[in-house]
């Protein structure tokens, strides 16, 4: 989506190890015509798939997920990353995830009443880079006996293997920006 790219090349920063950083416009501050213009993408490519439900994880995916919500008119559920006193824990669909960015593992947890075998998913979030938020959330779609109709991702970082991972397992996954680096270490755009 030139329109993401432009802003990531205009205000985001590369930083060692792997880090973009777009907290300026996505996910920290966010600049919310950006994101209901990339909620409407993620619409335009997924809309045929009959989406009954948007599932994330908190919490930079909220937002994201709520604006693409809007177009396809479904409910959002995000996938909690810590226990509360308020959610039954009898009824739980839980998996593992490892943040990259955070470098801690968490156990993601989704009430299974909000995710059911008549549910048509479509996933949605922030980032892609080894793909363990996304295996997380395919884990808790099966466990639930829903059925998974693809994954959107606002950037994907083609220099670590969440694409290949995802794309390797049949799922139909749309990425807005994909960001490489060459061989200075400098970002580039694969779909710009």
């Amino acid at each position: 989506m030139k329109m993401l790219c432009d802003r990531i090349k205009k205000d985001g920063e590369f930083r060692p190890g792997g880090i973009v950083k777009v907290d300026s416009f996505l996910n920290h501050c966010m600049d919310v015509d950006l994101i209901s213009k990339m909620g409407e993408e993620f619409y335009s490519v997924f809309s045929g798939k009959n989406i009954t439900k948007i599932l994330t994880v908190e919490a930079s995916g909220i937002g994201i997920a709520c604006l693409a919500a809007t177009y396809f008119k479904v409910p959002v559920v995000f996938a909690k990353k810590m226990q509360s006193k308020n959610i039954d824990t009898n009824g739980l669909l839980t998996a593992k995830v490892h943040s990259f960015t955070k470098g801690v593992d968490n156990i993601i947890r989704v009430d299974r009443r909000y995710i059911t075998p008549d549910d048509r998913v479509l996933l949605i979030d922030d980032f892609l880079a080894n793909g363990e938020a996304l295996l997380g959330l395919m884990d808790i779609v099966d466990q639930a006996g829903a059925t998974l109709c693809g994954a959107g991702i606002c950037v994907e970082k083609a220099f670590q293997p969440g694409g290949k991972i995802i794309r390797d397992k049949g799922v139909d996954l749309h990425s807005l920006a994909i960001i490489d680096m060459d061989a200075d270490g400098n970002m580039v755009f694969l779909n710009d």
